[in-house]
């Protein structure tokens, strides 16, 4: 099993929104880097953490599975859609999506600036500069120092 934390800005869709839903496609990434992941790396039953981002504070706030192997993001061949690439093939996707499946919230969000300041966590991917990717790889040790933090 891997673990991931994925990004997701509460105001668009939250950790109560999936709660909400149950299961939800993973959709408009326009990162070739995450497309990988989710093609080559991401498998069900995997775990992630539900991320808020660009929120005050941003913060862990819940717990999903991995629940669908990667699969064409219908948005980039809709036009109306703000993830439409119009240079997309059909024949040959050029973006992928996972669908994910609610687990459970966290007892208590756990800020960014917390996990910044645990010792253990330094080298956690999300507490590097720089980083801007929407969906990281979480190491089991790295998992673990999370949920003791709840």
């Amino acid at each position: 099993m891997a673990y991931w934390l994925m990004k997701s800005e509460p105001d668009v869709y939250s950790i109560d929104d999936l709660k909400k839903d149950k299961r939800e496609p993973w959709d408009g990434i326009r990162n070739y880097q995450v497309r990988n992941m989710f093609r080559d790396q991401m498998k069900i039953g995997d775990l992630a953490f539900f991320y808020h981002s660009n929120c005050k504070p941003p913060a862990v706030a819940g717990i999903m599975s991995i629940a669908s192997k990667a699969y064409p993001d219908a948005t980039q061949f809709d036009p109306k859609s703000r993830y439409f690439d119009g240079k997309s093939d059909p024949e040959n996707p050029r973006w992928l999506l996972v669908d994910v499946k609610y687990k459970r919230k966290l007892k208590r969000e756990i800020t960014l600036s917390e996990l910044k300041e645990h010792k253990k966590l330094q080298d956690f991917r999300l507490n590097q500069r720089g980083n801007r990717l929407s969906v990281i790889p979480v190491t089991k040790k790295e998992w673990n120092l999370i949920l003791n933090l709840e």
